[in-house]
């Protein structure tokens, strides 16, 4: 990768000096006064819905496996949860760990991991926007790379059909939102390592790629998935005789990350936890009768996630990054010779598609083999390929803006009325997501006050030496409560309400 280079304009340049704007774009009307608004529009629209839905975090409550958390962190400890998830649940010790630092304060851990998320992945796709652009040799319009990230983010955490699992539920996001999150530091990481061209800095950059790799291995198998396809694509295309980059650099970090995966993998299924998991479902061999119902599952989940269709907004979003990429007055720096050549810049442009059908399709399988016939439904691992999908809609889209864009004669009208165009379906998609955080907010806030005057009633019988306590199910988020089953031998949940709360059963009222 090469360090960033102004594009200087020469005297016979129609354009201008760099960074001049086009003089049909002043004119009233012209895309260069209109498009800025729209932009801004989208970004605060986004922003405002990340902002309710980061901050809901603070009407977190226990349900499903956080009893089970909660418990187990303040009795076991960080290293002690790490060890019974080795030992008996599923071998994901990386996810353990975490578990245990977020609760060893019982629940201030969750409710501020939401705005963490959105932090933390808007900076991480924000800075990656900007890296992408500089290879590029093109301008970086904050508003609107802002605005892309805003509306892919929104989208990502409101538009599903679990929302409140994939924003809100902490062992949910630990295991599918938190891998992608770490994914983008560490792309971001070799980038830099990258562009540093410091051998001390690329070798901590290969170690950490391992290292993290490797976590991830033990957090997420979707995600080891999808990253672990990406990476070897990547790592493929990087090498030096495709002439996409000029050294082995790239190549070298993204097979260390694989190798990372590799040793997560290997520790995970080798785990004793994993082992006494894979024991609860049958035998799922690799049959035709098994594909064919995998491939069945893939297509439900697909056509659910077409079937919303405010996800368009990352695609319209990324229509108006390009957009003003282009309009910012910057020529685009001719490639240099020796440069990758049309092949194989239409393979890189195309590899997304198959990619992430690919992920989602060992998805499935594996949610088959861990959930049984069912499995499909958990939405919530579908994140570790939506997020993919979705930058690549928004990437799809800045392509098609920037065309649009460059296109001779094409700065005033057909510009502006394709920022027009994207605009109406950035803000629609925007606003399709009012109803559904309107209802996540209400039942969130409901359930939090509920919960806590029973959570109350609880403690004080419990402190009065009750052994057996009353407990009406908070059903939120399609999650499992306490007493979700008549047979209390089976009923997990209850079971580690009962040990959080230190006494021997819960009954019904």
């Amino acid at each position: 990768m090469s360090n960033d280079a102004e594009d200087g304009r020469g005297k016979d340049d129609p354009q201008g000096p760099a960074g001049a704007e086009d003089p049909a774009g002043r004119r009233a009307g012209g895309p260069g006064r209109v498009l800025p608004w729209i932009v801004l529009v989208v970004a605060a629209g986004a922003g405002a819905l990340l902002s309710v839905g980061a901050f809901l975090g603070v009407y977190v409550r226990p349900t499903s496996d956080d009893w089970c958390a909660l418990w187990k962190s303040r009795d076991l400890g960080p290293l002690g949860i790490t060890s019974d998830f080795y030992r008996t649940q599923n071998g994901r010790v990386t996810n353990a760990f975490l578990t245990g630092l977020l609760y060893s304060d019982g629940m201030r851990g969750p409710k501020l991991l939401p705005a963490f998320l959105v932090l933390a992945l808007g900076a991480g796709l924000f800075l990656l926007a900007r890296e992408v652009l500089r290879v590029l040799r093109l301008p970086f319009p904050v508003v609107a790379t802002t605005a892309a990230v805003l509306t892919t983010e929104a989208l990502l955490f409101l538009a599903g059909t679990r929302s409140y699992q994939v924003l809100l539920w902490a062992p949910a996001t630990i295991s599918h939102t938190l891998p992608g999150v770490i994914g983008v530091w560490a792309v971001l990481s070799g980038v830099w390592a990258a562009r540093s061209h410091r051998p001390w800095a690329r070798s901590a950059a290969v170690g950490s790629a391992i290292a993290l790799g490797a976590a991830v291995g033990t957090l997420s198998e979707p995600f080891v998935a999808m990253s672990g396809l990406v990476a070897a694509t990547a790592g493929m295309l990087c090498l030096p005789r495709l002439r996409v980059t000029s050294d082995r650099f790239a190549s070298t970090w993204c097979a260390a990350w694989c190798v990372g995966l590799l040793i997560g993998t290997v520790v995970l299924y080798t785990s004793p936890g994993a082992r006494w998991r894979r024991a609860q479902q049958p035998e799922r061999p690799l049959s035709l009768k098994e594909l064919g119902a995998t491939l069945h599952d893939w297509l439900r989940i697909w056509e659910t996630i077409g079937g919303q269709w405010a996800y368009a907004g990352a695609g319209a979003a990324g229509v108006l990054l390009g957009l003003a990429v282009a309009l910012a007055g910057r020529r685009r720096a001719p490639r240099a010779a020796g440069g990758p050549s049309r092949g194989t810049v239409l393979v890189i442009a195309v590899l997304p598609v198959p990619l992430i059908a690919l992920g989602s399709l060992v998805t499935v399988y594996g949610l088959r083999g861990g959930y049984g016939a069912g499995g499909w439904t958990y939405a919530r691992a579908w994140t570790s390929f939506l997020m993919p999908f979705l930058v690549a809609l928004c990437g799809y889209g800045v392509w098609l803006g920037h065309r649009i864009g460059r296109h001779p004669g094409a700065r005033s009208a057909l510009a502006a009325a394709a920022a027009g165009v994207a605009g109406i379906v950035a803000v629609a998609g925007t606003a399709a997501l009012v109803a559904p955080t309107r209802t996540l907010t209400t039942t969130t806030v409901a359930r939090s006050l509920a919960w806590d005057r029973q959570d109350a009633r609880i403690r004080a019988e419990a402190a009065a030496g009750r052994t057996v306590v009353t407990y009406r199910p908070l059903v939120v988020g399609g999650l499992a409560e306490p007493l979700f089953t008549n047979a209390y031998a089976r009923d997990w949940v209850a079971q580690c309400a009962a040990r959080y709360y230190g006494v021997e059963r819960l009954g019904r009222p």
